[in-house]
């Protein structure tokens, strides 16, 4: 039997709005017919703090404006959880997947998401796990990895961010996730003598991906997925 295919975009250090923009074009696109495949896209953003369906007046004591004046671009998204912040040294993942011959269980994807980032980390020398009741992935008591999603019709966006050298100092703008009292952590922190923790993570990433979607993965530059997509649409 073939195996499903995923093509691996990298989009490099980005601001958070055009790749959002760009997520919900490809899901459009697909939905509407287009001829694209299962994508992870993998980014490293600018600072920004986005706020979840479910992010509660207390997770951001920090007002908008001010976060502004500190440097955080803020975005209000459709994706489940409460507040989170992305920054340099995060290595981002958006699986724009369709469940739908896979399993379309939103419950299952959450699941699968923590797996893979489980992998990822035992790979790298990592021992991280769930924590009951609370969705990511710890190492410990200290959370290592968030994770927020959406769905359209079975087609995933949003995704995962995994702390691999971020500037933990960063999460004090929030509350991370709502959960009052936690503590981040890093790959960097959890296993100092990583040699080039960056791109060891980036590559167990995609492997545990292509594992945990039962696909083969393949390198998609940008532009190339450019000529997919409607010519409106751009690339960043």
């Amino acid at each position: 039997m073939n195996r499903r295919g995923l093509s691996i975009v990298d989009l490099g250090r980005r601001p958070y709005a055009p790749v959002l923009a760009l997520q919900r074009a490809i899901v459009r696109a697909r939905l509407d017919g287009a001829p694209i495949g299962d994508l992870l896209l993998l980014v490293e953003h600018e600072p920004v703090v986005t706020m979840g369906r479910g992010t509660r007046p207390g997770s951001l004591p920090l007002s908008p404006e001010r976060l502004s004046r500190l440097g955080y671009d803020v975005a209000e998204v459709e994706r489940g959880g409460d507040v989170t912040l992305h920054a340099p040294g995060q290595l981002v993942g958006y699986p724009i997947v369709d469940l739908a011959p896979l399993r379309p269980d939103l419950h299952w994807y959450l699941r699968t998401l923590e797996e893979l980032l489980m992998g990822a980390l035992d790979d790298v020398g990592i021992y991280a796990a769930r924590n009951p009741g609370l969705t990511g992935v710890w190492v410990g008591q200290r959370k290592i990895a968030s994770i927020g999603v959406h769905v359209k019709r079975w087609i995933t966006l949003h995704g995962f961010a995994l702390n691999v050298t971020t500037d933990l100092v960063r999460f004090g703008v929030i509350v991370p996730c709502g959960i009052a009292g936690v503590a981040m952590t890093s790959v960097e922190r959890e296993a100092p003598a990583l040699a080039n923790p960056w791109g060891a993570c980036r590559e167990a990433v995609v492997a545990r991906a292509a594992e945990c979607f039962r696909a083969a993965p393949r390198a998609l530059a940008p532009s190339e997925l450019g000529e997919l997509l409607p010519a409106t649409v751009p690339v960043p």
